[in-house]
């Protein structure tokens, strides 16, 4: 799904290479997660510098180093008329390093339109567009439009490197042919929708209408075809990370109508040789929609979250349903606890349970699949409203981490890290470490 993206005084307890090592930090040398969990956060370090590597084939992996990292947006701070820019936060074989860290703008990063800088400068998707082995970040701007016509594509790239994402940004080639209307091609989806390989890209074009641009793209900003808009059910707007979810070897894409008050109908775009085409299945209304193999069959799961509960679909497009009470909450799916299922992460809203927005609960994945009564894990956080930000292995034990981040008050906030558990809980109670995305401020501008 998201990549959600969501990070400057950091001290040495935040630097895993020189502050405990690779060992979880408490000289058990037990991996992250096995041991004692250890909050490293901390106060005056100095910037460390960023690994170099030589690509690799692992999601999120800007520099190529082989292991993941983790990009932050809408970064706190105090001064609300600016774009604070983007962080991110260089992982290593044992997980994430907020030392090795870099603040990205639209002034020291934005490609410039019609002789000007963007103002806007947030981070939409990352994956490796030109196969070169390090992934690369899409960023959504706000180009000079006068009204008339087709407006400036407001979506630019910034390829990996061996140094991570430094430079310039180029602008998002889309071909004539591939926009429809006069909206703004936005919402980009990465995923390999064709089944080739390569990474491609789909936007939302206007209308009931979406962009398919086939990668590797060039560097110069180009994809390797685009053929004319695709039409999608309603008018819906793609979003999430794309999923095989029927198996076939081809991403599928979620399209979303706009959101009522119970939130928005969904649809399954299914992928295939000549990219998404068909409908594969509908979806009720929701706010929020995960995909993961809770364990009901041997296919993909939906977890659809609304107002009245979390409504599961097992084998999509099956029709076995479930219902869970939950109300008002966000969903994520991922194997904290490598047995290869899927844990649901319910956060926010209120449930059954006395749920509230500070909390985080966390279902085992089963074979018979998710109870409706079921018990789940709940993961303290810090006072304030906590969203997820990612669910996925950054330490390389082949087990998800939880990635929080909870807002606690005037440009204050909090990321942690809770490493997946292989054994009892599903999930550390305690993050591994901590930091603000306020942190990220004292690089200035990066220019």
């Amino acid at each position: 799904m998201p990549v959600r993206l969501a990070a400057g005084t950091l001290g040495c307890a935040l630097l895993l290479a020189g502050c405990g090592g690779h060992d979880g930090g408490d000289g058990t040398g037990a991996k992250n997660g096995d041991g004692r969990p250890v909050n490293m956060a901390g106060k005056g370090a100095a910037q460390q510098p960023v690994p170099r590597g030589k690509g690799s084939k692992v999601d999120d992996d800007f520099n190529g180093d082989g292991a993941r990292d983790l990009v932050l947006d809408d970064l706190v701070h105090r001064d609300h008329g600016d774009d604070a820019g983007i962080g991110v936060v260089y992982g290593s074989r044992g997980g994430l390093r907020p030392g090795a860290r870099q603040l990205l703008s639209a002034h020291a990063n934005g490609a410039r339109t019609k002789g000007e800088l963007p103002a806007a400068f947030d981070a939409e998707a990352s994956c490796d567009l030109d196969g070169d082995g390090f992934t690369d970040l899409l960023v959504s701007t706000d180009p000079p439009y006068d009204g008339q016509g087709q407006p400036p594509v407001p979506l630019q790239i910034l390829f990996g490197s061996p140094r991570g994402l430094v430079g310039k940004a180029v602008r998002l080639k889309v071909p004539a042919q591939a926009r429809f209307g006069n909206d703004w091609p936005d919402q980009p989806v990465c995923g390999d929708f064709d089944g080739d390989g390569a990474s491609d890209l789909v936007l939302h074009a206007s209308g009931a209408r979406m962009t398919f641009l086939r990668g590797p793209f060039k560097r110069g900003g180009a994809p390797r075809a685009a053929g004319k808009p695709v039409t999608a059910p309603g008018n819906g707007l793609v979003t999430g990370r794309a999923t095989d979810v029927d198996g076939d070897g081809y991403d599928d894409v979620l399209v979303r109508k706009a959101a009522g008050a119970s939130g928005a109908a969904g649809a399954l775009v299914l992928g295939g040789p000549k990219g998404p085409a068909e409908t594969g299945v509908l979806f009720p209304a929701g706010k929020d929609i995960a995909f993961g193999r809770f364990g009901k069959g041997k296919g993909m799961d939906a977890a659809i979250a609304s107002p009245r509960g979390v409504a599961l679909r097992y084998d999509v497009p099956g029709t076995a349903r479930a219902t869970l009470e939950a109300k008002d909450v966000a969903v994520d799916a991922g194997d904290l606890d490598g047995d290869g299922l899927s844990e649901l992460i319910l956060s926010g809203g209120g449930s059954g349970s006395g749920g509230g927005a500070g909390e985080v609960r966390v279902l085992r994945g089963r074979t018979t699949g998710l109870a409706a009564n079921a018990s789940a894990t709940i993961v303290p956080t810090a006072k304030g409203t906590t969203q997820v930000l990612q669910v996925a292995d950054f330490d390389g034990d082949k087990r998800a981490d939880l990635v929080l981040r909870t807002y606690r008050g005037e440009g204050e906030d909090t990321v942690g890290v809770y490493p997946g558990l292989k054994n009892g809980e599903l999930v550390s109670r305690k993050p591994i470490l901590t930091f603000s995305t306020a942190e990220f401020l004292a690089l200035g501008d990066g220019s």
